[in-house]
């Protein structure tokens, strides 16, 4: 006898920015949308880049949004009919969502997410790796080096036309205007160096 699947897991797409995580994430649902399924899509209200009430790509791509302050709102706006639950810029919310997100998945819902896994300074980005080592399927997408074209996996913050500096806020909304997709190599940010060499 055949047993039937169980349902109920979590998917988180990541990279930097410009990767491409928001258009995933618009591919997936409209995806379940052809399927049928009750989704409910949320977004942080801190997100107000291009529109109130929408998530959209850097492609201008888009579908209709909850906005949200905390985790714990994620509860207002589902119900036991809801099947799919899908957040965008997931990484400002509130540390709560993963613990709220493991147990919607417990529960049968699909959870799907998309966040940066690192900030500018390229270090883990507050709560992502609890979430990244819960999750069942990880997407990491790369974007492409402005500056030489290979791929890229950093976030580079530009101040007026220059690296951001190590003690700069760590949560800056923009795009084009304040950040670039970098590779390693590529990737500045000023701060103390470390003296490594002779080691290796």
């Amino acid at each position: 006898m055949m047993l039937k699947q169980k349902e109920g897991w979590i998917e988180v797409i990541t990279g930097p920015m410009f990767a491409g995580k928001t258009e995933e994430l618009l591919r997936r649902i409209k995806r379940l949308e052809y399927a049928k399924k009750n989704i409910v899509v949320f977004k942080p209200v801190i997100d107000n880049r291009y529109a109130e009430g929408e998530v959209v790509s850097h492609n201008k791509n888009r579908t209709k949004s909850v906005n949200i302050i905390k985790a714990n709102d994620i509860f207002k706006y589902i119900s036991k009919e809801t099947e799919v639950i899908a957040i965008d810029e997931v990484q400002f919310l509130d540390e709560a969502v993963v613990k709220i997100l493991d147990y919607l998945a417990s529960r049968g819902k699909r959870v799907i997410v998309s966040g940066l896994d690192s900030d500018f300074r390229v270090e883990p980005f507050s709560f992502m790796p609890k979430l990244l080592a819960i999750a069942e399927f990880v997407t990491k997408l790369t974007a492409v080096c402005v500056v030489c074209g290979a791929p890229a996996t950093k976030t580079q913050r530009i101040v007026d036309g220059k690296p951001a500096k190590y003690l700069d806020p760590i949560v800056l909304i923009g795009a084009s205007e304040s950040y670039e997709a970098r590779c390693r190599h590529c990737h500045k940010v000023y701060r103390k160096p470390q003296n490594y060499k002779g080691i290796i």
